[in-house]
């Protein structure tokens, strides 16, 4: 596993694992690195310098929340995760399927394209970006 520190053309910054740099190579020249916080996948390695441990350093899991911002974003996708269906790429059909009254509404969540989001709201279906990515495409 290696963590690098990422950076979007919007300016934020964050960490994340991947399983090798070969790893993260793949996955970012597929557009599936996405920035935590604007979902921006224009995203690149920022300076980072490397972290050593020592012996008697404090050691936290891996996929504990360190920031204040991480902390809510986490809470957030726990709320998102139990209170509503992941759709995944079927987002876009199913929401214009409950806004045309063709299915049941129901909370939903999951992945569309930019355009797609956009046609979306065109049409006027009610949807809203979410700071963070669908669970196939999480970092």
């Amino acid at each position: 596993m290696i963590r690098y520190s990422l950076k979007c053309d919007q300016g934020h910054t964050f960490e994340s694992w991947f399983a090798s740099a070969a790893a993260y190579d793949a996955l970012a020249k597929a557009g599936h690195v996405g920035c935590v916080q604007c979902g921006s996948t224009r995203v690149e390695k920022a300076l980072m310098a490397p972290s050593v441990a020592q012996a008697d350093a404090e050691v936290r899991p891996l996929a504990t929340p360190t920031s204040e911002l991480e902390q809510k974003l986490a809470a957030l996708r726990r709320q998102v995760e139990e209170s509503s269906d992941y759709v995944g790429r079927d987002f876009a059909r199913e929401a214009r399927a409950m806004h045309a009254g063709e299915s049941p509404e129901r909370p939903i969540w999951g992945e569309a394209r930019l355009d797609e989001a956009k046609a979306l709201i065109e049409d006027g279906v009610p949807v809203a970006p979410l700071p963070f990515m669908g669970k196939a495409r999480a970092n």
